[in-house]
Parts: structure tokens; C-alpha cells; sequence
């Protein structure tokens, strides 16, 4: 039988950009142009020079950088607050920044008009410091000088066609047209791989967004992918690639709540399962939730507490009232928490945020307090969406994760916390229970996969020495007692009870 050739493999070159990699299949076309191109303050030169910064830190290959617009000192200053050293880099022979001023008046057009000064220039460069890389930024301010058609194509050709005689990696960028992809509307036909870049404002709350428009001879991702631009550079986050192939582990993991445990069957939660403890204002969520992380931060294993409603500081003070210490945990670097209002970013971006984050800290448990909270810059339809996509990486990722949700409404159940009751292993429930002018907690556990669960209520008593869960009590009615009423017939006393925790 005659020997079947393994499929060609289109070499490429990694940009070191947090998931782009992953979305470009391995990253850009090496020894090929990618043009990428945009909008106004969408962030092309930032992506390009990281391209160019992280292949000589990360990967040992040296990079020419030649800008059209801003000076080398403007460009050094400008990425500098991104941990970017471009004047270290210069000086290790390792980059090469060159500025390039055209300026129209100065050019006088003729039909043997060429670039071949550039060239020369450009070749040099690569020469003298044994470039692999190279970044022209932009190529409209390139060209603005020419009128000419037919010279302008013909001299991109050239240029595109120099890059790869000379075998680099190319990255160059270009201006968003009007019904093209360019200002020239040729660039992206000679790039071999070609990325837009956008920034859309919608309901006062901006996302970038990516897309490869194309990228010949590989397979690539081809939806919009939201990415982020922090103090870290970028992140982009592919939202699509994660598949249901994640492993499902037997180990159990304490609530933090020794009687919860119990109602539980197993002694807690499955290690990398996802947790719901769902109820009204004020029933004591966020408490169940801290001490979850209390107890896992006692093992010595991290815990990344992503709070949408209050503060670390108010989180902690809080909890120190029911003798739940904290703030110790935070010192010791095993609780860490990112507390952001849900409107400084769009939904996709808090996505990104939290992606990058969890990459970043490693946590065994991520707590999110509450999801509730990101519906006001969302729809249902929109966010559950997003608990998808945050659910299945954590999973993926084998971290166990715990979502607070606020109950808004007077039903028994939250329309919206039904809709991604399906993603979710473990269910808690946590309501009023009224009587005798008394308002009292309930708890029980609405589900929990793979688990022999009690199905029964239990008075969830919050006070100065923390939580604890206690059996109910019941009339000769059958009504369940809790609070003073449950006190009163412990003594022998008569109490009336709630019909149902339904009331």
C-alpha cells in the first residue's frame, strides 16, 4: 500500500497575544504579510508592536519596527505603560525602531515614481539586526503622497513581494475604507492573512472585537472574538472553542458548612462542578459563598472572587460581623478578589476580563457575586450566553465554581436562574420564612447531580458565631416551626408554624 503524505502544514509564527494564538491556529503565516487593519483607536499599532515585542522576549526573534506616523521616542512612550521596554530592546540589538516622514509637498510624482529608497532602507534594517519580524505602520501615510493608481498598486505589490523575498514575518496596518477593508481596497488581496479589527460603541458600553477575514492555506476561526487592552496588552478570548470534553472528577469538596455537607449526601460539592445558591435580598448568599472560600483558603489552595456588587473592603467588613475572618486569606495571596461594576464594561469584555484573570491567579474556586448584577447591561437571552461559555472553560479547567443569584421577583423560582439550571450541578436555595412577626431563614438543596441529596428544609440560622443549619420543626398540623416558634415547642409550649416555605 503506497504511503499517504501527511498534509501540508502552513508554517507560523506565534504572536505571544493571549488567545489569538488559539484562534489563528498557531498564529500568524510565517515568512508572509498579515494585514491588520481598522478603525481609528480600534488598536492595531498596539497589536502589531506586541507582535513584534513578545517574538523578541518570548520567541528570540528580532524585530524591525518602522513607523509612518509617530517617532521612535513617541512609540517607546506610548507602549511603556504596558511593561513594554522598546529602548532596552534597541540597545540589546534585539528591535529596530526607524521613523519614516513622507510628506506630500515633498514628493513629486512621476511615472517612474518607485520606493525603491525604502527598500533599501528597509532591507537594512532586517540586515542589521538579523530580523525575523518586521511591523510598517501605516501604510496609508505610505502612499498618501500618490495620486497615481496604477502606481500606487503596482508599488504595494512590490512591497508585499520584498517582504517575502526577504523571508520575514510581516505585519503591516491599515486604515478602515469606505466599502472596503483598506483605504486602497488592494492590501487585503495580496496579505496572506488578513485581520479587522473594531470598536463599537453600543448603549454607552464599548467592545473591541476581532475577526480573521481570512487566512490562506490553514483552517482559522472565523467569528468575532472580544478582546481586552489592560496594563497586560491584549487578550483576546475565543468564545467558541471550548468543547464538552471535560474530565468529571469523583473528589469531594466541603461546602465550608458542616450541616450543609450533610444535606448534601457526599460531604460537599464535586471537585470542578459548578454551584447555584439562589434567593431573595438579604437571606445570606454572599455568607454561604465566603465561607466556601474561607474554608478552601484554609487548605492553602486559591480562591478568585469576582464581586459585581460590593467591594473587597465591604465584602470583608461584612463578613467579620458573623466572625468570618477574611481579610488574612487576602494577605496570604490565597483569596483574591476583582470587584467591578457591571457597567465599566460591555458583557463580552467582563467575559475577557474574567478569563484573563483566572488564567492569571490559577484558582482551584471562583466565586461570582452575583450574576444577577450583569442583567443590567444584558439581556437574560444575552448573559446566560455569557455563564455558558464562563461555565464550560471552568469545567474545562477542572475549578470549582460558586454563583450567587439574586431572586427579583415573588415567585418560588427566577424564570432566569431556570434558564441555566441545566448548566448548574448543584442547586441551593435560600428564602424567607415568616411567622409570628418573625422573619426567619430557609435552606435546602433543589439539586445536586450525582448526589443522594435530602430533600428536606432546614432553619438557616445567621448570627455572631457564623452559620449553621438546624433541623425544623413541625406542628401536630404538620406546619413547619422555625425561629421563636421552634423554641417554643422545644419547650413544650404552643407556636404557630408556616404552612409551606412557600409563603
Amino acid at each position: 500500500m503506497a504511503h499517504t503524505p501527511p498534509p501540508f502544514q502552513l508554517p507560523k509564527s506565534k504572536t505571544g497575544i493571549q488567545g489569538l494564538d488559539n484562534i489563528t491556529g498557531g498564529g500568524f503565516p510565517t515568512g508572509r504579510p498579515t494585514l491588520i487593519c481598522g478603525s481609528a483607536g480600534c488598536g492595531k499599532t498596539l497589536m502589531a508592536m506586541e507582535f513584534l515585542v513578545r517574538g523578541v522576549v518570548e520567541f528570540d526573534e528580532p524585530g524591525v519596527f518602522m513607523a509612518f506616523e509617530e517617532t521612535k521616542e513617541e512609540l517607546a512612550y506610548n507602549v511603556a505603560s504596558l511593561g513594554f521596554d522598546l529602548n532596552k530592546l534597541v540597545e540589546e540589538k534585539k528591535l529596530k525602531l526607524d521613523h519614516v516622514r513622507v510628506e506630500r509637498t515633498e514628493i513629486e510624482e512621476t511615472g517612474e515614481y518607485d520606493l525603491e529608497g525604502l527598500f533599501i532602507r528597509l532591507g537594512y534594517a532586517i540586515d542589521s539586526i538579523g530580523a525575523k519580524r518586521v511591523v510598517l505602520d501605516t501604510i496609508e501615510s505610505l502612499f498618501s503622497g500618490l495620486d497615481n493608481q496604477a502606481i500606487l498598486r503596482s508599488e504595494i505589490r512590490r512591497l508585499f513581494r520584498f517582504l517575502k523575498d526577504k523571508g520575514v514575518t510581516a505585519v503591516i496596518t491599515g486604515e478602515r475604507g469606505e466599502g472596503s477593508l483598506t483605504r486602497q481596497g488592494l492590501e487585503e488581496y495580496v496579505s496572506d492573512c488578513v485581520i479587522l479589527l473594531d470598536h463599537r460603541v453600543i448603549d454607552q458600553i464599548s467592545t473591541r472585537r476581532l475577526r480573521i477575514v481570512k487566512y490562506r492555506g490553514t483552517v482559522h476561526g472565523t467569528n468575532e472574538y472580544p478582546f481586552l487592552i489592560d496594563e497586560d496588552g491584549i487578550s483576546v478570548l475565543p468564545t467558541t472553542s471550548l468543547e464538552l470534553k471535560y474530565a468529571a472528577s469523583n473528589e469531594i469538596i466541603s461546602s465550608g458548612i458542616p450541616q450543609l455537607d450533610e444535606m448534601l449526601g457526599s460531604g460537599g460539592y464535586f471537585k470542578g462542578s459548578s454551584v447555584l445558591v439562589s434567593g431573595f435580598a438579604g437571606t445570606g448568599k454572599t455568607s454561604i459563598a465566603s465561607f466556601f472560600a474561607k474554608q478552601f483558603c484554609e487548605q492553602k489552595k486559591r480562591c478568585l472572587y469576582f464581586a459585581f456588587e460590593e467591594s473587597q473592603d465591604q465584602v470583608i467588613r461584612n463578613m467579620a460581623s458573623i466572625s468570618l475572618d477574611l481579610s488574612s486569606h487576602v494577605e496570604n495571596g490565597y483569596l483574591k478578589f476583582q470587584a467591578n461594576s457591571p457597567t465599566v464594561y460591555g458583557l463580552e469584555m467582563h467575559l475577557v476580563s474574567m478569563h484573563k484573570a483566572i488564567k492569571s491567579f490559577k484558582p482551584e474556586v471562583v466565586i461570582v457575586d452575583p450574576i444577577t448584577n450583569l442583567r443590567t447591561i444584558a439581556s437574560c437571552k444575552e448573559v446566560k450566553a455569557m455563564l455558558t461559555r464562563l461555565i464550560y472553560f471552568l469545567k474545562s479547567e477542572g475549578i470549582t465554581a460558586l454563583f450567587v443569584s439574586e431572586i427579583k421577583n415573588t415567585d418560588m423560582l427566577d424564570p432566569e436562574d431556570e434558564g441555566i439550571s441545566s448548566l448548574i450541578d448543584t442547586w441551593l436555595m435560600v428564602r424567607d420564612l415568616e411567622a409570628n412577626g418573625e422573619r426567619n431563614r430557609g435552606l435546602y438543596v433543589l439539586k445536586s447531580r450525582g448526589m443522594h441529596n435530602s430533600n428536606k428544609v432546614r432553619e438557616f440560622i445567621i448570627n455572631n458565631d457564623g452559620l449553621r443549619l438546624i433541623d425544623v420543626d413541625t406542628d401536630t398540623a404538620g406546619n413547619v416551626l422555625v425561629g421563636t416558634a421552634r423554641q417554643l415547642n422545644q419547650n413544650g409550649k404552643q407556636a404557630v408554624g408556616v404552612r409551606t416555605v412557600n409563603q
